[in-house]
């Protein structure tokens, strides 16, 4: 089937007036003009392959939208899968962490998120979006080796990414602001605050040879079993250079213009969050994803939190970036999905995968329709495909 008259986005260029001819699941054609009997009339919509999300914290709500109130596993796993295929994600990678000791620890439990895992593995085939698996690792919690090790060793991790959220580094490498944060979210005195920190930074500490081990542990067994690797939260040229030396391939949300050039400079990808590049600013204070992709060291967008933020996010960049759309939406489509080695998907290319988006630019601008492997998943009533199609 052909779509025709779309400003079809392609990696290095959009062609205003573009067409391409769909075979089962994948782009077979593509030409820069209309044709005619197609399948869909673009009529000035916007083109786009689908986005590759590879951080979304949205999971853990889903399955418990309120604290220690537990929705079925299958309910909230579906409720996710049409919140991101309504944002035009086609490849989700869900973030989930295996620490007790956090601020959520009821649902970061060994036991429930390894079954969260398994039971997003079980269902991908049911739902929408193609799920994959972003495992946090926190680095100050050796306890989660083994488990890690044994997802990994059967198959149920695709990303994992190395976490420190430690207070005074990272994230949170500003240790005034993060207690005047905690005192307000908690409702506690400046001293109450300033115990609350200090009792966390204690509890996260970790013997070096410990440290060393863990991290060694971990790299191995991701490489020895394909499983890419990221850094989380680089704020320092010491620790971008000790992940590179772990063999990371991406740097996600660094906080640093100095960190983030350094990891580039190593050949590391670096991903920032669309709400962050929307909003221009960071909701931590940290490094603007607007000036990061301004200084031209921007490689990868996601959701990090709101998925619906990856479209506007992409418009506002391509006011700025050097190739307009192309460039901008390059970052949540071709640039992350080889970062993840993803091969078959990530742009509109004979022999790709038909993940399709169809978006307007008015206002925020708006996913009209959403297409994986070829088949609407996603429609607001505005666009549809002929039955026999």
């Amino acid at each position: 089937m052909w779509l025709s008259d779309f400003r079809v986005v392609l990696a290095d260029q959009v062609l205003d007036r573009g067409s391409l001819r769909i075979v089962g699941e994948r782009i077979v054609d593509i030409v820069d003009h209309p044709v005619a009997n197609a399948a869909m009339i673009g009529g000035g919509l916007i083109l786009l392959p689908g986005f590759v999300d590879m951080h979304g914290d949205m999971i853990e709500r889903e399955v418990e939208p309120r604290p220690n109130v537990r929705m079925p596993m299958e309910l909230g796993l579906r409720d996710l899968d049409r919140r991101l295929a309504v944002s035009g994600v086609t490849t989700a990678y869900a973030a989930l962490s295996f620490n007790p000791a956090s601020a959520y620890g009821h649902i970061r439990s060994f036991e429930h998120t390894s079954e969260v895992i398994r039971a997003l593995r079980s269902m991908n085939k049911q739902l929408l979006v193609d799920h994959r698996v972003h495992a946090r690792f926190e680095i100050t919690f050796p306890k989660a080796l083994s488990v890690v090790e044994e997802l990994i060793a059967e198959g149920s991790l695709d990303l994992i990414s190395l976490t420190d959220h430690t207070p005074g580094q990272g994230q949170y490498r500003d240790l005034e602001r993060h207690i005047e944060k905690t005192a307000k979210e908690k409702g506690l005195s400046r001293e109450e605050a300033e115990a609350n920190v200090a009792q966390r930074i204690a509890s996260k500490a970790v013997p070096a040879e410990v440290m060393a081990q863990t991290l060694q542990s971990i790299s191995a067994a991701c490489h020895r079993h394909g499983v890419v690797l990221a850094s989380h939260d680089d704020d320092t040229l010491a620790k971008v250079a000790l992940m590179h030396d772990l063999g990371v391939a991406i740097s996600e949300f660094p906080v640093t213009m100095e960190a983030m050039a350094d990891a580039r400079a190593r050949g590391l990808a670096t991903a920032m969050g669309a709400p962050n590049a929307l909003r221009g600013k960071s909701y931590s204070g940290n490094l603007s994803a607007r000036d990061a992709h301004a200084a031209g060291l921007l490689d990868i967008l996601a959701s990090d939190y709101h998925p619906s933020a990856i479209l506007p996010a992409v418009l506002e960049l391509a006011k700025a970036d050097p190739q307009g759309l192309a460039g901008a939406a390059r970052l949540a489509t071709l640039n992350p999905a080889r970062a993840l080695s993803l091969s078959d998907r990530g742009e509109i290319a004979q022999g790709k995968r038909a993940d399709l988006v169809i978006a307007d630019d008015g206002g925020v601008g708006h996913v009209r329709a959403t297409l994986r492997n070829g088949r609407i998943i996603y429609s607001d009533g505005s666009v549809s495909l002929p039955a026999a199609a």
